[in-house]
């Protein structure tokens, strides 16, 4: 099995297609929807209102953070409302509403077609629906071969690696971050479980506004909080249908652990030394785009 393979599985499982395609020869059903009731979002008198909890989309989230905004560069925050990071898109007709106050210009969608097409994203009026397919390959045959949680860590910190050196990973985030700059408006990024295809672009937008790389860890391990209910309920799944050693092995690939981010960042730091190098060499980004972005997000 590739490298290419191994990491377009562990993508694919870990945004959610673990629950919607036969795994070891069994089907069984999607737990992502409507896991949690929608909380409030209330902030501090002045600050922006932070980003709406939904019941069908747990892990929607301000790329900025919560409160003021994460702290950036020259002790400036991050401005809120702007970009979003999701998991699938698929509000019920309530939240659909509460996501169309937000005006969201574009949704991005980085998943693959079998992705797309097994839960398709229900778009708020007035955005653009953008498909950037990020990973590809035998997903269900190259899952089958994971045998140890061992093995399931490794596939995650290999694809990590692979959005620094693989060509179709570079060609979509570059793609996705010209779309951002280019695009006036909210916008919404999005996978199918909003953490690893969707964590490395909130990465290179926190890191551009020069976000501390401990608050964006901290920001990245989120999702274990946001999709808690669904992690547990994917697990049980997986208990029911396999029983408790499959489990186990797969347990890695629910949630996020700070070592697949860690892997990504010490590939990138490997080759290109800094961020701000990936953007320019590792994906051919014109630096007039990385300002307009910088400047996006600082206000």
């Amino acid at each position: 099995m590739t490298l290419h393979l191994r990491r377009a599985a562990a993508t694919s499982l870990l945004c959610g297609v673990l629950v919607a395609q036969p795994l070891m020869g069994t089907a069984f059903a999607n737990p992502l929807d409507a896991l949690f009731a929608p909380t409030s979002s209330d902030s501090a008198p002045g600050q922006p209102a932070d980003a709406p909890r939904f019941a069908g989309v747990d892990n929607f989230r301000d790329v900025a953070g919560t409160g003021a905004g994460y702290t950036g560069a020259d002790g400036g925050h991050v401005r809120k409302g702007l970009f979003y990071r999701s998991n699938a898109v698929v509000p019920d007709d309530a939240d659909l509403a509460t996501l169309e106050d937000l005006h969201a210009a574009a949704v991005y969608d980085l998943r693959t077609p079998d992705e797309v097409s097994a839960k398709p994203d229900r778009v708020p009026a007035g955005a653009a629906y953008v498909n950037i397919p990020i990973l590809s390959g035998d997903l269900t045959g190259a899952a089958a071969q994971l045998r140890s949680p061992e093995g399931a860590r490794a596939f995650m910190q290999d694809m990590n690696r692979g959005f620094v050196t693989g060509s179709g990973e570079r060609a979509g985030f570059r793609q996705l971050l010209t779309e951002l700059a280019n695009t006036d408006g909210p916008q919404v990024v999005h996978c199918t479980a909003g953490k690893d295809r969707t964590g490395w672009a909130s990465f290179l937008l926190l890191s551009i506004a020069g976000v501390p790389r401990e608050t964006i860890m901290s920001d990245y391990l989120l999702t274990n909080e946001y999709s808690s209910a669904s992690i547990a309920a994917t697990r049980a799944q997986i208990v029911a249908a396999h029983g408790e050693q499959v489990a186990a092995i797969y347990t890695p690939l629910l949630g996020v652990e700070a070592s697949y981010l860690e892997a990504g960042i010490a590939e990138l730091d490997a080759i290109h030394g800094s961020v701000e190098n990936y953007l320019k060499d590792g994906l051919d980004l014109d630096g007039g785009i990385i300002a307009d972005l910088k400047d996006t997000l600082l206000g």
